[in-house]
């Protein structure tokens, strides 16, 4: 996994930064693999808080590895083997949409620091975080058309949360290639920055010093809000409160707010 992506886990953040740097990080076998796994490890991983996900070197992520498209060129790579399988997880992802939605499935937030490119599946790997920081000169893309295909890396299941129909339709349709600017304005990256690493760091520490168990509750909240109906999310509000109220991290964040200190949480 080392020469895929490296993770370092700091003061309940967990900087997980993709290192296929000769590639511009691009997708194939091994960094689907090492996604997948990197991810699934950190849902059970003590003391982390919040995970920061980046690219080393030029890019974000450029997407597909080109080795791909060549092999479907060239006719050695025909049909969807392994697409349409009913090896799936329990949130319905075959093995590359996994490699995206294992950071939406994340129990902390994640925070997506995007710089360079971020193509294709690229793109979609941004999207499972829950934030995205991104450079101003940042190239995004839903490229897939380019070569004839569409998203499947749950990119359509992410972006229709964040853009209107028309928008995720356009994009898909035509491929353009948009920058850091125009993606804060269309919804799909949450602030535009100069040095998206460094802030989304920053933030990162910053939700670290929270009660924990509050920030967990808030991002089932907030995942269970797409989708759910009035009712729902009212009583999930409450379920989630009434187990907050009076917890020994909710009782230290009371005693750390009157005392004017920072608090000191239990994992």
């Amino acid at each position: 996994m080392d020469d895929r992506i490296q993770v370092t886990i700091e003061n309940g953040v967990a900087d997980v930064r993709l290192v296929r740097t000769d590639k511009m990080n691009a997708l194939d076998d091994r960094m689907f693999q090492a996604l997948v796994d990197t991810g699934e490890r950190l849902k059970t991983e003590k003391g982390v808080r919040v995970i920061v996900l980046s690219g080393d070197g030029r890019a974000f992520c450029a997407g597909l590895d080109m080795g791909n498209f060549a092999k479907m060129a060239s006719g050695e790579r025909r049909g969807g083997a392994g697409l349409v399988t009913p090896k799936r997880t329990e949130g319905g992802s075959n093995h590359a949409q996994h490699a995206v939605m294992v950071w939406r499935e994340q129990t902390v937030p994640v925070i997506a620091a995007i710089h360079g490119v971020a193509f294709g599946g690229g793109f979609q790997l941004a999207l499972g975080a829950d934030i995205r920081f991104v450079t101003p000169d940042v190239r995004m893309a839903v490229l897939e058309i380019k070569w004839g295909l569409v998203p499947d890396m749950a990119g359509l299941v992410l972006m229709k949360r964040l853009v209107r129909d028309d928008v995720a339709r356009e994009l898909t349709f035509t491929g353009r290639i948009f920058n850091g600017e125009e993606a804060h304005r269309l919804g799909l990256a949450t602030r535009v920055c100069a040095d998206p690493r460094a802030e989304a760091l920053a933030l990162a520490a910053d939700i670290a010093s929270k009660n924990p168990d509050a920030i967990r509750a808030g991002k089932r909240l907030l995942d269970l809000a797409p989708d759910a109906d009035q009712h729902a999310i009212l009583l999930a509000e409450s379920q989630e409160q009434g187990a907050l109220i009076g917890s020994p991290n909710q009782v230290e964040a009371v005693r750390a707010a009157m005392e004017n200190r920072a608090g000191v949480y239990a994992d």
